[in-house]
């Protein structure tokens, strides 16, 4: 029989509890015992908060947002922050630590879902001797190995119906509403939910905007009856003769920037120069909840079910891809290289600009 430990780490994502189910049930069909590390590894770090995992303790939460084992984006094993006794916090590697549990647990390999933050730190442990498979977590869509990651279709149609919600309302205003939506330094979430949603213009980090452009577009919109406009902008969207806009900087000091008020900013920028009624609105962390769609449902659960077959087959240090119509085993050295950006010359891209869609430039 082997056992094996599965987390989640980073931001939470809808799906990340499919592939939970989707990794147990797997798991029992071939005799192996599956444990869940709460809060990404601070159940390898106290083994109180290692919980045994049965079908039975998993059966239903496919259809459940968030994940049952919890999750944190300040759980670097490499670098925790601890109070020491003079209540000053210092950086300690307690990945020795880790490595010493997860052998003294006698566990088979290490099922680690996340992002590319929670994928680097799988990589340096397989790279201490731990046996590692990755599973793709992001609403983001920013990894350029697989083809789509769980949690990033349900992170679109909850953008996609909030633009629906306010075309009414700013019609009924003749007001500009501008909203703001996730997506780190890439634009897949303002892309595909501005498309869909009817949006006037989108912002993406891809594309560095001018802003007369977006204004352009706005007074055109008045000029042809359409007193009202939709912006989207992705958080990490700037100006062509600006910088990327935060909210400031996390715990962690300033290696952890947080972004936000690209939006309010473009708003201000519009009322300003326009004199159009304009407001701004922030989507947040919306994005991250709420039941996963069919899609991210299916996405997750075979990502889960991959996983368990590279486990078989012992097939570590990689993570779990989607390349359609199938599933591979990407090094994960490969997989956390580069972020994937929104590629200019696709399809998705031209069809924005072909029905009228102002991408910020001039084109």
């Amino acid at each position: 029989m082997r056992k094996i430990v599965i987390s989640t780490g980073g931001g939470d994502a809808p799906g990340l509890n499919a592939v939970i189910f989707s990794v147990v049930n797997s798991a029992a069909k071939r005799g192996w015992e599956v444990y869940g590390s709460r809060s990404g590894y601070k159940g390898l770090l106290d083994l109180d908060e290692l919980v045994r995992l049965t079908p039975k303790d998993v059966e239903g939460v496919t259809p459940i947002g968030g994940t049952i084992l919890g999750s944190t984006n300040k759980g670097d094993p490499f670098g925790m922050p601890v109070e020491n006794l003079a209540g000053e916090i210092q950086m300690v590697d307690v990945s020795d630590r880790i490595i010493k549990n997860f052998k003294r647990m006698n566990f088979y390999c290490h099922i680690a879902v996340g992002g590319d933050g929670s994928l680097e730190i799988a990589h340096r442990f397989a790279q201490k001797g731990m046996p590692v498979i990755g599973v793709p977590k992001t609403i983001d869509n920013d990894l350029e190995a697989t083809d789509r990651t769980f949690g990033f279709d349900t992170a679109v149609a909850t953008a996609t119906e909030a633009l629906d919600k306010l075309h009414s309302t700013a019609k009924s205003h003749d007001r500009v509403m501008v909203v703001e939506v996730m997506g780190r330094d890439s634009g897949w979430i303002a892309l595909y939910s501005g498309i869909a949603g009817g949006a006037d213009a989108i912002l993406i980090p891809e594309i560095p905007f001018c802003i007369d452009s977006v204004c352009e577009k706005i007074a055109d919109n008045d000029l042809h009856d359409k007193n009202y406009s939709i912006v989207v902008v992705a958080e990490g969207a700037k100006a062509e003769d600006g910088e990327v806009i935060c909210r400031g900087h996390g715990e962690l000091g300033r290696s952890e920037v947080v972004l936000g008020g690209i939006g309010e900013w473009v708003a201000n920028e519009i009322r300003e120069r326009l004199g159009k009624d304009t407001r701004s609105l922030v989507l947040g962390h919306l994005q991250r909840g709420g039941s996963p769609t069919t899609f991210d449902r299916l996405l997750a659960i075979r990502f889960g079910a991959a996983a368990i077959r590279m486990a078989e087959a012992g097939t570590f240090d990689h993570m779990v891809a989607w390349t359609p119509p199938d599933m591979s085993a990407v090094p994960l050295v490969d997989a956390i290289r580069s972020r994937k950006k929104v590629d200019l010359a696709s399809d998705k891209v031209a069809t924005a600009r072909d029905i009228g869609i102002c991408l910020g430039d001039d084109k």
